[in-house]
């Protein structure tokens, strides 16, 4: 018998369950962040913030409202992440993982 440890998070990944979107952060060494998304968001996306201190990234919709969810980053891709300036949104099928669409958006760095 094997017990899962969950009290560490599920990093580079996240679901909202408002939208049930799930969501994945991808992180290249060039700093490049692409998030793939399996379904489209209710409101529209206007741009993520990643926080330094807690290495969460956030999505920010355009009534300025923040999703109640958010991407906990690995602290290993967390000095990509300082380094990147826009993040591509890919919207990709739920069933086959194949890109449909995708969209830069602006990345705010900062610290809380």
């Amino acid at each position: 018998m094997t017990t899962e440890n969950t009290s560490e998070p599920e990093y580079n990944k996240g679901t909202d369950k408002d939208d049930d979107i799930n969501v994945e952060l991808a992180i290249n060494d060039r700093a490049e962040a692409i998030v793939f998304h399996d379904k489209p968001f209710a409101k529209t996306l206007s741009w993520l913030e990643f926080d330094l201190d807690s290495n969460k990234l956030d999505f920010i919709m355009n009534d300025g409202d923040v999703r109640n969810f958010g991407i906990p980053v690995h602290p290993d891709l967390a000095s990509y992440m300082q380094n990147a300036f826009q993040v591509l949104m890919v919207l990709a099928d739920g069933g086959t993982g194949e890109p449909e669409k995708g969209d830069y958006f602006p990345l705010i760095i900062h610290r809380a």
